[in-house]
Parts: structure tokens; C-alpha cells; sequence
């Protein structure tokens, strides 16, 4: 089993999601159906990016460093430009 860390981008607004899962696809279709209260304003999102982690501890402390380490998030937005702007 794989774990996954993922961005999504919502395809009307500005707003950013980081979160991990192990099916990133229903977790997908979960966010643009309205179940997560905090994406469900900002519906429908896009995947721009994911990794996969083998263990759940890795992935969670890859989400947590993305969201506490504004250095680590800045060089994966560097890294992922373009799709954040398509």
C-alpha cells in the first residue's frame, strides 16, 4: 500500500489543498463532491501533484513539513510553476 501526499488546485479559484490519503483518486472525487468542509467553498480541484510514500508516518510528515515550512513549500511551488498556473 502506498500513501499519498497531494496538491490539488481548484480550477475556479486561487486556493491551494495539501493533504495525503491512500486513494488519491476517490479522495479526489470526495473533495469535488463537497465532503471536505474546508475545499468545499472553492470546488472543483484538480490534482497538480502527489508522491507516495511507502509508510503513513513518511507521508504524514511530508504533509505536515509542506504546510508548517513555508521554505519547503515555496521550493515545491518553484518546482511545480507550471502546473500551478494551467
Amino acid at each position: 500500500m502506498f500513501y499519498y501526499v497531494y496538491i490539488l488546485k481548484s480550477i475556479n479559484h486561487r486556493n491551494l489543498y495539501i493533504g495525503f490519503t491512500t486513494d488519491i483518486t476517490n479522495r479526489l472525487i470526495e473533495h469535488n463532491a463537497g465532503h471536505v468542509p474546508s475545499t468545499k467553498p472553492y470546488i472543483p480541484y484538480k490534482i497538480v501533484y502527489f508522491e507516495a510514500y511507502g509508510t503513513k508516518e513518511e507521508a504524514i510528515q511530508r504533509e505536515q513539513n509542506l504546510k508548517l515550512r513555508s521554505n519547503a513549500w515555496n521550493q515545491l511551488k518553484l518546482r511545480i510553476q507550471v502546473s500551478l498556473t494551467k
